[in-house]
């Protein structure tokens, strides 16, 4: 082993997330749905925004600014979606750097249209109905269809680009034909107040895209903010089952050092309270084990349950800040002191590990 590799590491392989998203966007596509590219889950990180910023996503898209700021002078050109509700305090930042972003309030609105008109500037928005799932948007569509009427008749530098919906990301709303078909009507009726078709009527994210593979979606839907699907590949296929064909699974993969091999008891020893993070765990006796350690903790990846082990054998058993437990007792080849170890994952550890200062980001292709 060469001494100034560094551990714990995350290796992105930016050609299979660029053929993951290009594989999604041409689907989509087929469907008559056009993709927006969400880099939140990896942190906006260049080197991979750029790959998916090549596949044919209409836009990139984060819910942090920052993010799109700081591609915005790799992408000068690049179309860039913000997708939480913009702060008044990050407003004229946002004007400057973002194309589109999603609203709910006039108030934001307005203030939206003033900056642009200092800048010299416009800024396309997608008002945000909520259909159930109690995160963003307008609760009564009347009063979204009133401020898409106002925006359209009198703000001359925000332009109306369409309204979409999120469902799933709190209140783990399923979308539906149903629901769904209720943002097209909505839609449907300011298109004819307004006179002309919107751009948009952005119909969440991978969530939604099991309706496309089951042929459930309502047509008006021409537009979905998609992250997960192009980066792991997960949900879909393990929660949901379904799958697109070309997709792969091992775009981001965590590789950890092993600092301590031990037989050890799998029950603690003692009276037992809470642990660091004020959970009571529940552990299982199964007699004495061989146990490693590994140097990488909660405080990088925040969920060990959601990391997939690679070597066959090892099995997780739990974290703590700084230190992954795992048993290696059923491992083919022992597992020793300064071995490493990898794991696949689900979101949640990718969303952590890419933001963690203590994880070396390493890209490949091929």
């Amino acid at each position: 082993m060469k001494k100034h590799v560094h551990y714990p590491r995350i290796e992105i392989n930016t050609s299979k997330l660029y053929e993951n998203a290009k594989n999604v966007v041409d689907y989509c596509g087929s469907k008559g749905i056009t993709l927006s590219g969400v880099i939140k889950g990896f942190n906006g990180i260049p080197h991979v925004a750029e790959a998916l910023g090549k596949s044919g996503c209409a836009h990139l898209a984060s819910s942090r600014l920052e993010q799109l700021v700081r591609l915005r002078k790799r992408m000068p050109a690049f179309p860039f979606m913000l997708l939480r509700l913009p702060m008044l305090s990050e407003l004229e930042m946002m004007v400057r750097h973002v194309d589109i972003s999603l609203n709910s309030e006039m108030e934001i609105i307005l203030q939206i249209e003033q900056h642009a008109e200092k800048l010299g500037k416009k800024h396309s928005i997608v008002l945000m109905l909520d259909l159930g799932d109690l995160r963003e948007g307008f609760y009564s569509p009347e009063e979204l269809i009133e401020a898409a009427l106002h925006i359209e008749t009198n703000l001359k530098h925000v332009r109306l680009a369409g309204i979409g919906t999120n469902l799933g990301c709190y209140g783990s709303v399923v979308p539906t034909a149903e629901n769904l078909g209720a943002l097209c009507s909505v839609a449907s009726e300011i298109e004819e107040r307004i006179g002309r078709k919107l751009d948009f009527v952005s119909g969440g994210g991978t969530t939604s895209i099991p309706l496309l593979l089951s042929d459930k979606m309502p047509a008006g839907i021409n537009h979905l903010r998609v992250g997960e699907e192009i980066l792991l590949n997960r949900d879909l296929p393990d929660l949901w089952g379904f799958s697109l064909p070309g997709l792969h699974q091992d775009t981001f993969t965590l590789k950890a050092q092993v600092i301590e091999v031990k037989n050890k008891p799998t029950y603690p020893m003692g009276e037992l309270f809470l642990d660091a993070f004020g959970n009571k765990p529940v552990y299982q006796d199964r007699g004495v084990r061989r146990r490693a350690l590994l140097a990488v903790g909660k405080g990088d990846f925040a969920m060990h349950d959601k990391l997939i082990p690679l070597t066959e054998g090892v099995e997780i058993i739990g974290s703590s800040s700084d230190h992954l437990i795992v048993d290696v007792e059923d491992c083919k080849e022992a597992v020793k002191v300064g071995d490493i170890l990898a794991f696949n994952m689900y979101y949640a550890p990718m969303l952590y590990l890419t933001a963690s200062q203590s994880v070396k980001k390493v890209y490949l292709k091929r």
